[in-house]
């Protein structure tokens, strides 16, 4: 009996001296004498439920059941601790409305926490397209800046090389609609070219332009009617440019969405990008004689005060600012249907509509920490 007593007494002693391990995942009993770097197994993320899966932001495993999310074993190796996490904030309660004025009394400030907002709210929320549309600040870079400046000495050694002599615009006539002058020398230059700067239009019978809309049934008085500019005579055609199309794509952060157009020497006195709230009208000339134009209704909203525009030897990137903190599904709101081709195969069965599924799914069991908050 009492060497019983002996060792339950020692027993007692030892399981005294013996601390609780609060790290996430451990939940040991340890000897504050014995604790080494390795000692602990533990947790030092935070539990994640979401969509029924249950795991811990430090490592990949995921689980549905809860008993299996206890007993996942720590992902990382450190020393026990003793010391309790930190609990919730608690206001103080009392009884006097003055009571946090008193010097004794603890402050407490009200911390609200909004979520994001739902795809239902935003989309009621979600302003118009037809608002005024704002040009956005364009920032050339230097390198761009020097490019074009070779560009611009070889472009007028080349115009010096091919000057038409004046000879052989003699009998040509003026280029603008409604002039009907000929070229007949240097005294040509100096006369003024009166001109339509409209465009022809024929409705219901009627023929006029736009400029002046003098109508008139008749095709004869049409041609004749005066011009309504004055100004001087273009008695060579300037090449029209040639609109192309551009390889673009985009990528985004939490707050910014970045437009990126592959279009080489961007010239930026004719280049303007256009935008409201939900809406990016991009008109970019460059190589001289090309220009791209694309306009996008966005998936989400921007606040146009904060974008910008980048100007780059290589490409164009646009800057969106970010309305609200949310990860867009796409950069458009509609997608356009695919087309059906000619080269299509005979009777094959219609295949399952597309499902627009973000790359970090459920599937892979893993979450980022912008997910979480979403």
């Amino acid at each position: 009996m009492s060497c019983q007593g002996i060792s339950v007494n020692d027993a007692q002693d030892t399981l005294d001296t013996y601390v609780l391990c609060y790290n996430k995942g451990c939940g040991q009993r340890f000897l504050p004498d014995a604790n080494t770097a390795d000692s602990c197994l533990f947790h030092p993320g935070y539990p994640i439920f979401h969509d029924a899966l249950k795991g811990w932001s430090c490592c990949r495993k995921r689980t549905t059941d809860f008993s299996e999310f206890l007993d996942i074993k720590g992902c990382t190796k450190g020393f026990h601790s003793n010391e309790k996490p930190a609990g919730p904030l608690k206001p103080d309660i009392s009884g006097s409305k003055n009571a946090s004025d008193s010097p004794g009394s603890k402050s407490c400030r009200e911390i609200i926490v909004q979520g994001p907002k739902s795809a239902e709210k935003m989309q009621k929320e979600r302003p118009s397209t037809q608002e005024p549309m704002n040009p956005l600040v364009l920032k050339v870079s230097r390198s761009l800046e020097q490019e074009l400046e070779k560009l611009t000495l070889e472009s007028n050694k080349e115009s010096e090389n091919k000057v038409e002599p004046s000879g052989t615009l003699l009998g040509r006539r003026c280029k603008h609609s409604g002039c009907k002058e000929i070229y007949q020398g240097p005294e040509s230059e100096e006369a003024n070219c009166v001109y339509h700067p409209g465009v022809p239009v024929f409705h219901e019978g009627m023929k006029y332009w736009s400029c002046c809309a003098i109508k008139t049934s008749d095709f004869n008085e049409f041609l004749d009617q005066k011009g309504c500019s004055t100004g001087t005579h273009l008695w060579v055609q300037p090449p029209e440019k040639q609109k192309v199309s551009c390889r673009y794509d985009w990528h985004q952060t939490s707050s910014l969405v970045v437009i990126t157009v592959y279009a080489k020497t961007a010239l930026p006195d004719l280049t303007k990008v256009l935008a409201n709230r939900t809406k990016v009208d991009i008109q970019i000339s460059f190589e001289g004689k090309k220009e791209f134009r694309k306009e996008l209704e966005l998936w989400g909203v921007i606040n146009t005060k904060s974008c910008f525009v980048n100007m780059l030897p290589t490409k164009v990137e646009i800057t969106l600012k970010k309305s609200d903190p949310v990860t867009w599904g796409r950069l458009e709101l509609t997608v356009a249907a695919p087309q059906i081709t000619n080269e299509a195969e005979p009777n094959v069965p219609a295949a399952a509509p597309i499902v627009d599924v973000d790359e970090d799914s459920d599937d892979d069991l893993s979450w980022s920490e912008d997910e979480i908050c979403d």
